[in-house]
């Protein structure tokens, strides 16, 4: 990459900073692309030298924070067959994986999942392409666990795959907001719990 790209992918990611925070703060149609560029600490013309509005910003905040989140998960899942784990033993480190994420970003977190349940939104399809990319990452560990054996063939992997990605988010939100003094260990023991369905103590 040379000089120019790496000048253009850093101030890329200093008005997606400024306007994650922004947003999360004060909502979309509150913020102003002047508030996104002094926050960043950038000209007014630099965002839009970047981005044609403040909703294609927007809509490419939401890949690219999407996109680090599927590329934790993935890379757990990953780093738990290269040592040779199970297909659940992976699907727990993306628990923690995702928990980590969560716990660097979690003014994006909070912005992902408010807009997850709005609707008639510019970005809306956009939204739902990068929530499938997240989810297939643990669609196909699902597949995979059944596939070995590891699980019954009677889950449903769609719904189940969903149900991993939203116990995570949910769960780290109330971590951060509601439990903050609990560490990403305790956080993780807990989901990890559900996982293995030792919740009933047998």
């Amino acid at each position: 990459m040379d000089s120019s790209s790496t000048r253009r992918q850093a101030t890329r990611q200093k008005l997606y900073e400024a306007a994650v925070t922004l947003i999360a703060e004060q909502g979309f149609s509150a913020t102003t692309v002047d508030e996104i560029a002094e926050r960043a600490g950038v000209a007014k013309g630099t965002v839009y030298y970047n981005f044609k509005s403040k909703t294609e910003l927007f809509e490419e905040l939401l890949r690219h924070g999407v996109g680090l989140l599927t590329a934790s998960l993935q890379a757990a899942a990953d780093e738990t067959d290269e040592r040779g784990g199970t297909k659940v033993e992976a699907l727990d480190a993306m628990i923690r994986a995702g928990l980590g994420f969560i716990h660097r970003y979690p003014a994006f977190t909070q912005l992902y999942v408010a807009e997850l349940w709005r609707t008639n939104r510019a970005w809306q399809s956009t939204l739902l392409v990068v929530r499938r990319e997240a989810v297939a990452v643990v669609e196909t560990v699902l597949r995979d666990a059944v596939a070995e054996g590891e699980l019954s063939e009677e889950i449903d992997i769609p719904l189940t795959a969903a149900a991993l990605v939203g116990m995570v988010l949910v769960a780290a939100l109330d971590w951060q907001a509601f439990q903050s003094e609990r560490s990403l260990d305790d956080v993780h023991a807990a989901l990890s719990r559900l996982l293995h369905g030792r919740v009933g103590g047998r």
